[in-house]
């Protein structure tokens, strides 16, 4: 036991080393003969492999339209800057594959069942292609590595293989892992990916290549694409016919959907194929509750707000005045998901007993993130609380837009998709024909591209998954194979108030904050103004970005929109899909090549 200890040490001290391109080799470190002998070997290699999502996935729309930044994440550095292969260097590592392809090199030589073999062979493949599918999001074209190179080996050194070689193993891998990775508890412990896991991996890879191919010209792989969405919708059909699973509901509307985010276990949730499971009292745990909400450097955006539907089914943007709604008006009788991701008018944090008053800091939007914040005082609840990594909710929209894209959608096919969902927090059903029949708008502005008789509904899937999944790290991903990359140049704005004065916040019809003139002085306590409840006033010197201000103003005094900054964002098209190759790599490797007009 001891050796394997060490053999995984090993491997995972190896795989944290990103710098070095695959010459730090695992067998270097012991021999396959002395390590893959039993069944035991196997899983305590794959076990040592094991990587999820965590708390982090909330914060991860920092990148996107979804939300504002004080951050220099990379996106934004991308679009108001001048990147290069020498400025934007991430990605490029291949630590992990080299460990996953060491295991696939060396499984067959331990003396197990072939079933069991294959097993764990499918869960290393299952993790290979989500490594690659990764890759190929970043750069397009990379390196196709099916085995452990060795130092000298001449394809350490090769160009890069086509996207459609990359993809077409990417989705084999899929296939095996998915027809011979097992479900059985004995072999999957809990919280480790199982058959249904790898097949909502599988259905979500076809659907991001699909879509990505039909929506980007620059590669020339549109006929193609359907094979990827009749994969997408054939592998979520099968996951929807199991009857493993079902979209999590107790008859509360206002809590259900908020419940998968703030569960200390997940394990008997119908919704969850996968979570990743924190327990503080057995030294595992996280939080993230001071950047989601205490200084809020992931500040979610208006844009995002104003994308929930009105509680009876129609667009908030068809809402006459819409642009100049407050934060009380604007959570007025909306979906319910709204107050249950973002803080809303009335919402009380834990230990207090009177509703919670935004905090308004100047680069940021005013709004709160409720979505990975734990409203609880107790430590060990604060860090024991579980992320759901795959929900059932994703196999079904990605059924229904898989389905959409290639012209074959029904009614029946959204009742048992879409509106399964809505029906958790009590929405009207999405209707084929009212959708086709009346595109909005709006999101006919945001997604130019999109055509065809099911154009309507596409939008309105686009509008489902933005919604149940914001902050679950999705969006930028959408974004992206959507080639709505134009959406992020927009600069996220915030709250909206219409001049200087007096401002409920909370609902009660009462004022809990100021805005005062950027020439004035914010008063002594002692000074300061009270409202009818004879509660003190909460007050903010407001103006224009660059002024010595508290409160940014689009308009200054004039009101608008809470804003984030002014630095003018570019997309280009194609280029900004993609990552360039690190310039060291390419010095390393002069036989890899740039794409899209990266250099």
């Amino acid at each position: 036991m001891k050796k394997h200890i060490l053999l995984i040490a090993l491997l995972m001290g190896a795989s944290a080393c990103n710098d070095d391109f695959l010459e730090k080799l695992p067998q270097t470190s012991i021999s396959p003969e002395v390590f893959f002998n039993a069944e035991g070997d196997l899983k305590l290699y794959i076990n040592g492999l094991l990587s999820m999502p965590d708390m982090g996935s909330y914060l991860s729309d920092q990148s996107t339209d979804n939300a504002a930044t004080t951050g220099a994440v990379e996106m934004k550095v991308i679009m108001t800057g001048s990147p290069s292969s020498q400025t934007i260097t991430g990605g490029w590592d291949w630590g992990r594959l080299r460990n996953v392809n060491y295991f696939l090199d060396n499984y067959n030589k331990a003396n197990a069942a072939a079933d069991i073999k294959a097993h764990y062979a499918g869960i290393a493949r299952y993790y290979r292609a989500q490594f690659y599918l990764d890759k190929v999001a970043r750069f397009s074209d990379v390196p196709w590595f099916s085995q452990t190179l060795n130092p000298g080996d001449e394809d350490l050194y090769k160009t890069q293989d086509p996207r459609t070689l990359v993809m077409d193993s990417v989705m084999a891998d899929l296939a095996y892992a998915a027809a011979n990775v097992k479900d059985a508890a004995d072999l999957v412990p809990t919280g480790t990916p199982g058959k249904w896991a790898v097949m909502t991996q599988y259905a979500r890879t076809a659907l991001y290549e699909g879509t990505y191919r039909k929506y980007h010209p620059e590669l020339n792989l549109q006929a193609t694409a359907n094979k990827f969405l009749e994969t997408a919708a054939t592998v979520s059909a099968e996951i929807m016919a199991s009857g493993k699973f079902s979209i999590y509901k107790t008859g509360k509307p206002n809590a259900d959907y908020a419940a998968l985010f703030g569960s200390q276990d997940l394990s008997s949730n119908p919704e969850v194929i996968l979570f990743n499971a924190f327990d503080q009292t057995k030294d595992r745990s996280q939080n993230v509750n001071s950047t989601v909400f205490g200084d809020y450097e992931q500040a979610p955006a208006r844009d995002l707000v104003q994308a929930y539907l009105m509680k009876d089914g129609s667009r908030f943007t068809d809402v006459q005045g819409y642009q100049q709604f407050g934060f009380v008006k604007e959570f007025q009788n909306r979906d319910p998901r709204l107050a249950q991701t973002l803080v809303y008018p009335g919402w009380v944090r834990a230990a207090e007993t009177a509703p919670y008053i935004l905090r308004l800091n100047k680069n940021f939007t005013g709004y709160h993130q409720l979505k990975g914040y734990v409203n609880s005082t107790d430590n060990v609840a604060l860090n024991s609380v579980d992320v759901p990594v795959y929900r059932y909710a994703e196999v079904l929209l990605t059924y229904a837009e898989a389905k959409a894209e290639l012209g074959t959608l029904t009614q029946d096919d959204l009742d048992k998709s879409v509106n399964l969902i809505r029906a958790r927090v009590q929405m009207p059903d999405l209707k084929l024909a009212i959708a086709n029949g009346s595109p909005d708008l709006v999101m006919a502005q945001k997604y130019p591209n999109v055509t065809g008789a099911n154009r309507g509904v596409i939008f309105e899937i686009r509008r489902e998954r933005r919604v149940e999944f914001a902050f679950e790290n999705q969006r930028f991903n959408d974004v992206m194979r959507w080639q709505a990359g134009k959406l992020l140049t927009a600069i996220p704005e915030g709250l909206y108030f219409s001049g200087l004065g007096k401002y409920d916040l909370t609902g009660d019809g009462v004022e809990d904050i100021i805005l005062i003139d950027k020439s004035k002085t914010i008063p002594d306590e002692k000074d300061k103004e009270k409202n009818s409840l004879g509660v003190v006033l909460i007050y903010y010197r407001a103006g224009a970005i660059g002024e010595d201000v508290t409160v940014y103003l689009k308009n200054g005094n004039a009101g608008g929109t809470m804003v984030t900054e002014t630095a003018a964002r570019k997309f280009e098209d194609p280029k900004y899909y993609y990552r360039p190759i690190p310039q060291k790599e390419m010095l390393l490797n002069p036989k890899l090549k740039q794409v899209f007009g990266w250099n």
